[in-house]
């Protein structure tokens, strides 16, 4: 049981021992064990008074009714400031790379700086909710999209602390803010084929073939620069890896990382049509395919002979998003192809969306570009792309009103005898 006591007048060690006193001022204490039994924790904790619902009594008395009800949190482990617990959790969770990337940048950029110096057990929903505000109003300009993918993993961070037992309830759950956009593609950020021609002809022609790997198979730019001659196959490409978000500081270990969405081993199969095989192999008569040697996840050397690692064999890094971004930029700028204020009209993501908008304009079912894509599901295909589904609106039109107003069909009288 909970006890309640003044030093000043139990404890010889106490400054103020001994205290004759009746109503001496002195602070009490609530001397109480953890969960455990006799062998568990002893722990202290000292209140202005004795009596109210904040004095030393009411503590004690829910103390004892907590650990009764099996309900009992140490307020010393609710005491760790969230800047210290999510650098404590993100170390624990096995995700991917890129995936880790995210979380520790928003971590460090945007949860440390508004929230970081709070305890768990000092967290409250209005935080959150200030919080997601700030960062879509405050000149941060998060997008909604991004924001509420970010709070799933805060959410999931303090569902931890409450699982063990830190905090009573997740202050995190339910705060999201409403999407203020679509996710569909704007036709005006896919460019023409004439326009992706002229970005190829621009490009610094070692990655003239990049160029059309997107716009002609769909790959995300780091499946792109992962490129390698063991993804060809007959008639078709298998996509197995993608270049990692620190490729080009040489770092073996996420020299290549696996698929987004995908564990390792995981690959998906693209087919390819015959100009994209021609563009292919004239990339191979100019430059032979780099060996470059990794380590997968599990620490075992593999090998891929990559078309886009540096001609200069010296240097073990890969070309990564970011810093193919500045040869994008280059040939867009080279080509003409720029807004009124002079910057690249596109990005290669656009490139994804011509091979997309493209496939589903020509009747490919979208079930199909969905998985050539590598989408998580094909929900994010028609939220992307389904308004690009050509003649669905005539289609629909005609079916419900032959389905509901039918043409009636005339048929034929016999002509009288004569």
């Amino acid at each position: 049981m909970a006890t309640v006591f003044q030093k000043c007048k139990d404890d010889p060690q106490n400054k103020d021992y001994p205290c004759g006193r009746a109503r001496c001022g002195h602070k009490w204490t609530v001397r109480y064990r953890e969960p455990g039994g006799r062998t568990a924790r002893q722990r202290e904790k000292t209140f202005d008074k004795k009596t109210g619902p904040d004095g030393a009594d009411a503590f004690a008395s829910k103390v004892e009714h907590d650990k009764g009800m099996g309900v009992y949190l140490d307020p010393q482990r609710g005491a760790i400031t969230l800047k210290a617990w999510a650098k404590e959790w993100l170390e624990r969770q096995i995700l991917a790379e890129r995936t880790i990337r995210n979380y520790e940048g928003f971590t460090k950029n945007h949860l440390v700086p508004h929230l970081g110096r709070k305890t768990l057990a000092g967290l409250a929903k209005s935080d959150f909710e200030k919080f997601i505000a700030a960062l879509h109003q405050s000149g941060e300009g998060m997008a909604a999209s991004t924001i509420n993918d970010r709070m799933k993993f805060v959410t999931a961070m303090l569902k931890a602390a409450v699982i063990e037992k830190r905090i009573a309830e997740n202050p995190a759950v339910g705060v999201k803010i409403s999407r203020t956009s679509s996710p569909a593609v704007d036709e005006d950020e896919i460019p023409t084929l004439e326009e992706v021609d002229l970005l190829a002809k621009h490009i610094s022609q070692q990655y003239r073939l990049t160029i059309y790997l997107q716009s002609g198979a769909g790959l995300r730019i780091s499946e792109t620069l992962a490129y390698a001659s063991e993804c060809r196959r007959p008639e078709f490409i298998r996509v197995r890896w993608q270049v990692g978000s620190r490729a080009n500081q040489g770092n073996s270990r996420t020299m290549f990382v696996p698929l987004k969405h995908r564990t390792e081993g995981e690959y998906r199969d693209i087919p390819v049509a015959p100009f994209l095989e021609e563009e292919i192999d004239a990339h191979v008569e100019e430059w032979d395919p780099i060996p470059v040697a990794f380590k997968d996840k599990a620490g075992k050397d593999k090998q891929l002979n990559a078309f886009f690692a540096p001609r200069n064999r010296n240097r073990v890094a890969m070309p990564t998003a970011s810093s193919y971004g500045h040869h994008f930029m280059k040939a867009c700028k080279a080509a003409g192809l720029v807004d009124a204020n002079g910057k690249p009209k596109y990005t290669p993501h656009g490139l994804r969306h011509f091979f997309a908008s493209t496939a589903l304009a020509n009747g490919i079912p979208i079930h199909e570009v969905s998985r050539w894509l590598g989408h998580k599901s094909i929900k994010t295909t028609v939220d992307i792309y389904g308004h690009l589904v050509p003649g669905a609106w005539d289609r629909c039109r005609e079916v419900m009103q032959n389905a509901m107003r039918p043409v009636p069909v005339d048929v034929p009288t016999e002509a009288p005898e004569a």
